[in-house]
């Protein structure tokens, strides 16, 4: 089985910096060195196609644009790529995001896949009319998702739930082929809606040891369901032909952080609710830069300025594959990718990892069925 990689399409700015965001916390004054416009965006999608890459995931959040309307208009200038569109399940009735998701489908030659994120913070839920607690959110997750599957199964749907309500629900026409869901959560019930619905069970980039645990605590509980998910793990990757450059540039992102701006987003993501952010935000001390290479060639010093995502895979072409394939040994299938600047970022991983990759036997390009040729010694990647 070839590993799937995707990318990451930065709809809250990008730049030669890290742009902070997420989780409460409002994308920082980089993210207007090169604005998320629908030029810019297609120009990283077309480049990640071309290299290799299956989809793009789009955040969610007040920090961005919307994932929906972003990514409908993208799709119009790429042809294989696939979209991961990150949406709330407050913020819309289940059964226009079926329909939603149904049109997509239809529109983009079935490219869409689902990235369902509960939301961890209440205040940022409130703004947009949701006053719902953390764990009622996600009772409120779990009836959404029963009445979407129905609808995509072609049902006629009538609910009456704790949070959510429907009468004489279906479909005009169904999704060909149905999206998958993407769903991560670190707590328990987040586990439990996981168990339940997800096609794909997604991690931030925690140290291997930890990424076990919580796959064993997911393949557990899905087995309750008669249900064996995927897993895949979210990473942002700085990857040079040399460690020591790799290194280097980690250390330029390093140096560009303020003090200032990073105890005052360090003091923000103290607050959320999430317990995927409170684990991220412990491997580096809530803020500190000391001791940020967590696991060899894993560093968490994207997080300091960073909600959500916060570690990175750094080091030569061949560290990161050797990191790659320690994860896929895990049961990790499937890695959401990003760097700054994206485009050019883009372009490190994929002709550097990637080659690495398929002549491991691990990687294919989806384009073509035969692997791609064995690395040549004398090459160099950029």
């Amino acid at each position: 089985m070839s590993l799937t990689f995707h990318w990451f399409l930065p709809t809250n700015g990008d730049s030669r910096h890290v742009v902070g965001g997420g989780h409460g916390s409002p994308a920082t004054a980089s993210g207007r060195d090169r604005p998320p416009t629908v030029a810019y965006l297609s120009q990283i999608a077309r480049a990640a196609e071309d290299l290799g890459f299956v989809g793009a995931l789009t955040p969610t959040g007040a920090w961005c644009e919307d994932a929906w309307l972003t990514t409908a208009m993208v799709s119009r200038h790429t042809e294989r790529l696939k979209f991961l569109v990150a949406f709330r399940p407050g913020f819309v009735s289940p059964t226009l995001a079926a329909q939603m998701a149904a049109t997509f489908q239809r529109h983009s030659g079935g490219r869409l896949l689902l990235n369902v994120v509960t939301g961890g913070e209440s205040q940022e839920q409130r703004a947009y009319g949701d006053f719902l607690d953390k764990d009622a959110r996600y009772r409120r997750t779990d009836e959404f998702l029963d009445v979407v599957r129905q609808l995509w199964e072609g049902k006629t749907v009538d609910l009456r739930g704790e949070h959510l309500r429907v009468e004489d629900a279906r479909l005009a026409r169904v999704p060909e082929p149905v999206p998958e869901v993407y769903f991560g959560g670190s707590s328990p019930i987040a586990g439990e809606v996981a168990a339940r619905h997800a096609d794909v069970y997604l991690t931030w980039g925690e140290p291997p040891a930890q990424v076990a645990e919580k796959i064993a605590w997911i393949r557990g509980l899905a087995a309750r369901w008669q249900r064996a998910p995927r897993f895949g793990i979210r990473l942002h990757v700085i990857t040079r032909d040399t460690a020591a450059q790799a290194w280097a540039e980690a250390d330029r992102l390093l140096d560009g952080f303020d003090p200032e701006t990073v105890r005052a987003v360090q003091a923000g993501l103290a607050r959320s609710e999430s317990e995927g952010q409170r684990r991220m935000l412990a491997l580096h001390d809530g803020g500190s830069r000391e001791r940020l290479e967590i696991h060899p060639n894993l560093w968490a010093g994207i997080g300091l300025v960073r909600g959500g995502a916060g570690t990175a895979l750094v080091g030569s072409h061949d560290e990161v594959a050797d990191r790659i394939e320690e994860y896929h040994a895990l049961g990790i299938d499937e890695f959401v990718l990003s760097g700054y600047p994206h485009l050019e970022e883009a372009y490190w991983f994929g002709e550097g990892v990637l080659p690495r990759l398929a002549a491991r036997g691990l990687w294919r390009h989806p384009a073509t069925e035969a692997p791609l040729a064995p690395l040549a010694a004398s090459a160099g990647s950029r």
